[in-house]
């Protein structure tokens, strides 16, 4: 772990990261020290940043702090963590930042392989996401609502839990993005108030419409979650699984899947 460049594993009491949850953070895999889908990664940390009036890193510094923390591993999980650093007491923002930046590693713990190449079960969560558009799509330190919705089961066999928002919408699952076939067009929901735009939904956008896939990011329902030709989820560590399935809805891997599943 480095902390602002040095070996360390503590920060203060009074950083804002922990007293607000001000900052944000992004997890990908490191394959030799080198960090996979940094376009995507890059490209979403930057835009967070700008949203949360974070000063951004160079890029170049935080690639050699990742090849760094992950040099002895082959396959390692990399997490970076921005916060606005030390602040005076209450909400007010520091006249100036002086960031705090976290670039961990550890080694590669791995999701069972059964999950890419059969799909998986999952549930609806109870717990609703807060519409806010302000912090919409941003991967920010408060993850509150996705911690209370992953404890709603304890059940081996369910993969992942898909949540909705306070109008019933569908937005993610709690720790993906969720991506819909239908008619031969790629759905997935629009994410301007509320949910995290992950780096691996990007490169899956940028791929499908790469390949002449139309792309449409909209406001999505529940039945159409289940009357959908093909669904799966996505994210940086697990990549695609398809989804096999949902209350009584079955579905087998479908082509398209199988085809982003292969390129990615």
């Amino acid at each position: 772990m480095l902390i602002n460049g040095q070996p360390g594993t503590q920060i203060s009491a009074s950083d804002r990261g922990l007293a607000y949850g001000d900052g944000l953070y992004r997890t990908l895999e490191a394959r030799h020290g080198t960090p996979l889908l940094w376009h995507w990664q890059w490209q979403r940390l930057a835009a967070d940043c700008a949203a949360l009036r974070l000063p951004c890193p160079d890029e170049v510094l935080l690639l050699s702090e990742i090849a760094t923390v992950a040099a002895n591993l082959e396959r390692a999980v990399v997490k970076i963590v921005l916060t606005r650093g030390v602040g005076q007491r209450g909400y007010a923002m520091p006249a100036e930042c002086t960031l705090t930046r976290i670039v961990s590693a550890s080694a590669w713990a791995g999701y069972p392989p059964d999950r890419a190449a059969d799909g998986i079960v999952a549930r609806w969560c109870d717990t609703r996401l807060a519409i806010q558009p302000r912090l919409a799509g941003i991967k920010h330190l408060n993850r509150l609502e996705n911690v209370l919705a992953r404890s709603e089961w304890h059940d081996p066999a369910i993969a992942e839990g898909l949540m909705l928002d306070m109008d019933g919408t569908v937005v993610e699952g709690t720790m993906s993005n969720l991506f819909l076939v239908q008619g031969g067009e790629l759905l997935t929901p629009l994410l301007d108030r509320c949910g995290v735009s992950g780096a691996m939904r990007a490169c899956v956008i940028d791929t499908a419409a790469n390949l002449g896939l139309t792309v449409r990011e909209l406001r999505l329902s529940p039945p159409q979650v289940l009357a959908a030709e093909e669904v799966f989820l996505c994210n940086s560590l697990a990549g695609i699984w398809p989804l096999r399935q949902l209350e009584a809805r079955q579905w087998q891997p479908g082509a398209l899947t199988r085809r982003l599943q292969q390129l990615l």
